[in-house]
Parts: structure tokens; sequence; C-alpha cells
């Protein structure tokens, strides 16, 4: 028996990432659609952030649960189930006529998407050796980004041209096609394959044994996991470092830079879709280095360290010349790609049978930060706004987004003190 040849390793999870690129496009629409959802749907700056956030609270409520799913039933059936409900949630959100169904469809589509991940790394993990999974969490993050960056100047161009209600539901209509290819191809270990696995050994059995009911229960699960000092670390470091780049990239930064910087919508989305791209590429330059160095702390510490300093300067300097913003905004959008490395880092800190578990803890940080700062940005907003409008959207002061930035840059602190408390694994698993 031998190891899969590449190309099948790399189509599973080519349809694993697939669907988080899908997932993330759908994340970060309602920074280009801002103005057409606030319009259509009568918002103020506080109801969009509800609106955006209905997506991170289903995603964040679906972390742990996840993380326990894929230990028991393996990652396959989850991306099934996930590329299914993903893709009636878009539609729904397409056709919807009232906020209440635009969120209960986007809310749809994070439960779904907040399956992904976890599940991916799991296949990474059995599919491809561990001395590449920095390297391939980075590029699945890579990937997944891709989709946000679709979600910019490209989903603006065309909800100019079709309107935006029609793209997202071809965009649904896309991911139930997406469904029939996992079913067909998706397999949760080579072993399925006839081939050897790269999972440790007992890591496939384990996940049989758990889908026949011989497994801990959820609560003992996540309990064991949170015995763990990194566990609650980088919970708290994923919530800041890669929470408050969201929650800026995925809905505030376009609205920003048209209101001060005399942007139209589509460079606006260019600017934070290439903050996307760079923080793209710095989860596998991150991750890759971290797999080289055989160090996970030093690696992940540099690149939150450039994220903190450059959204320090933007809280401190929101007017600054345009090329100034842009510069330093990508400098730390590359550092924040590191978060990457929390994931291989979370995995080594805790025993093999729950890693899918603690994946799922230290994902929810990420959330944990989009869904609470989007609404409460928007709050911010509301509360120093003066009565300005223009075609139907609510304007706001400088000093308005200031203290949104602020409130950015002082999370993204505490996180990285988080960061710098958590113990090295020196990449190897723990027993």
């Amino acid at each position: 028996m031998q190891f899969p040849p590449l190309r099948l390793s790399y189509l599973v999870w080519g349809l694993a990432a697939t669907f988080y690129l899908f997932g993330f496009f759908q994340r970060v629409t309602p920074a280009s659609l801002a103005n057409d959802l606030m319009r259509d749907f009568g918002l103020s700056a506080a109801g969009l952030g509800n609106l955006a956030g209905f997506y991170y609270y289903a995603y964040a409520a679906m972390q742990i649960p996840t993380g326990v799913m894929v230990d028991r039933w393996g990652p396959s059936r989850l991306f099934l189930a996930g590329s299914v409900l993903a893709g009636l949630g878009a539609l729904l959100f397409g056709l919807a006529e009232t906020v209440l169904v635009a969120g209960l469809g986007r809310a749809l589509i994070g439960a779904a998407h907040g399956m992904a991940w976890v599940s991916m790394l799991k296949l990474v993990a059995h599919w491809f050796p561990q001395s590449r999974f920095g390297m391939m969490s980075g590029l699945s993050l890579a990937v997944g980004t891709a989709g946000a960056v679709m979600a910019g100047p490209p989903l603006r161009m065309l909800a100019d041209a079709f309107g935006w209600r029609p793209v997202i539901a071809v965009s649904g209509g896309a991911a139930l096609l997406l469904a029939v290819a996992i079913w067909r191809l998706m397999r949760d270990d080579p072993l399925d394959r006839r081939f050897m696995t790269y999972a440790p050994p007992g890591a496939h059995a384990a996940v049989r044994h758990a889908a026949a009911g011989r497994h801990d229960p959820m609560l003992r699960s996540v309990a064991q996991v949170f015995a763990y000092r990194n566990t609650w670390l980088l919970f708290g470091v994923n919530s800041g470092i890669c929470g408050c780049f969201l929650a800026f990239t995925g809905l505030w930064g376009v609205p920003f830079f048209v209101q001060h910087h005399g942007l139209t919508v589509k460079e606006a989305a260019l600017i934070t879709s290439t903050m996307l791209v760079l923080f793209a590429a710095g989860g596998p330059l991150m991750g890759g280095l971290s797999d080289r160095w055989r160090l996970r702390k030093r690696p992940f510490a540099l690149g939150a360290g450039v994220a903190v300093a450059s959204f320090a300067v933007l809280s401190v300097a929101p007017g600054a010349p345009l090329p100034v913003l842009v510069g330093v905004l990508s400098l730390g959008s590359l550092g924040a790609g590191a978060m990457a490395i929390s994931f291989g880092y979370a995995k080594e800190s805790v025993p093999l049978p729950l890693q899918g578990t603690v994946t799922g803890v230290v994902n929810a940080g990420v959330m944990l930060g989009a869904l609470t700062l989007m609404p409460l940005i928007g709050a911010i907003l509301d509360w120093q706004w003066q009565g300005a409008t223009l075609n139907g959207v609510r304007q706001y002061g400088l000093e308005a987004f200031q203290s949104a930035w602020l409130l950015l840059v002082s999370w993204m602190t505490v996180s990285f003190v988080l960061l710098l408390l958590t113990r090295e694994t020196h990449a190897t698993q723990s027993t």
C-alpha cells in the first residue's frame, strides 16, 4: 500500500477549499453591498452591522459542535451538509423582501460555513504529511480569502449590471452543484480509497468508533480542551488579531474610505480586497516559515505585532493621506495572515482525539471578535451621527470612525499580550 497520489490529495482538498471560498465570498458581501442593503432594507449603521452579524452569530455557534462532530463523523459528511445548507441560505438571502428573512438566509450560510475550516484541517491532516500542515493551512486560508476578493470589485460590478439579488441567488445554485461533486468525490481518509493515510496511527479508526457512538459527550470534550492553557489563550488571540481584521475588511472599511477619502465603492472595495489578498498571502508565508523553524509562537507574534502596529496608525491618524494608510494597512494585512499558524499551534497543544474540538474552539475566537465588533462599531457610529445623509445612506464623521478604530486596536493589543503568554509546541504533537 502506498500514499495517495498528490493529484488525488489536491482534488479532495480542492473540493473543501472551493466550499470555503464560497463561504468567504458570502461572509464579506455586505461590505460591497452596504449601500444597497441600507437602502433596500432601510438600515442604520447598527442595523447593517446586525444584518452582517447574523452570519457570524451562526458561524460561531457552530464551531464547538463542529469540532466534536468532525471527530465523530468525519469531514466529508459535514461538507456535504454544509454545501446544501449554504446554497439554500444564499437563495433565501437573495430573494428576501424583509431584513428578518435576509438575516435568516445569512444565518444559514454562516452555520453551513462554520463547518468548513475545522473539517478542512481534518482532511489536510489525513491527506497530507504533517510537515506540510502549516503550509496547507495557510494555502487553505488563501483560497478562502480569494472568495472575499471576489466579493469586492467583481461583486460590485455584477451587482451594478444585474442587481445584487440575482447574483447572490446564482451563487446559491453554484453551492448546490458543489454538493453533488462533494458527494461523489470526497472521502475522509486515503484508506477509503485504499491508500495509506498520513494521519497518526489510530486516527481514522477513532473517527469510525466515534461514529458508532463510542465517544465522549460534547461537553466533556470541550471541558477537556479548555484544560489546556493554549486553548483559551489562542481563542482570545484570534478574537483580536483576526476578528478585528475581518470587522474592518468585511464591513466597515469600505464606508470609511468612501466617506472620508473620496473614493467610490468600487475603489474602496479594491483596497479592502487588496488587504484580503495580502492576508491570504501571509498565511502560507508565515505558516511555511513556522514549519521550517519548527516554531509556532515566534512567527505568529511577528505577524501579529505588525498587524497591531498598522491598526494603531489607523486609529491615531485616520485622516492621514490615502497612500500612507493603504501602505500601512497592507503591511498589517500581511502580518495578520499569521493567524493561520494558530490552528496547527492549537492542534499540537492537545492530545490527538481532541484535535477537531480544539480547532473549532480556536476558530470560534475569530468569529467572537467579528460578530461582536460589527454591530458595536455600527452603534458607535450611530451614537456620534450628526444627522447627515446622502442618497438615503447615513454619513458619519471622521471622529466617529476614529472612535471605532480605537476600539479595534485596543482589542488587538490585548490579544497580542495573550499570544505572548502561550506555550511553544515546537511543531510537535502533544501526546
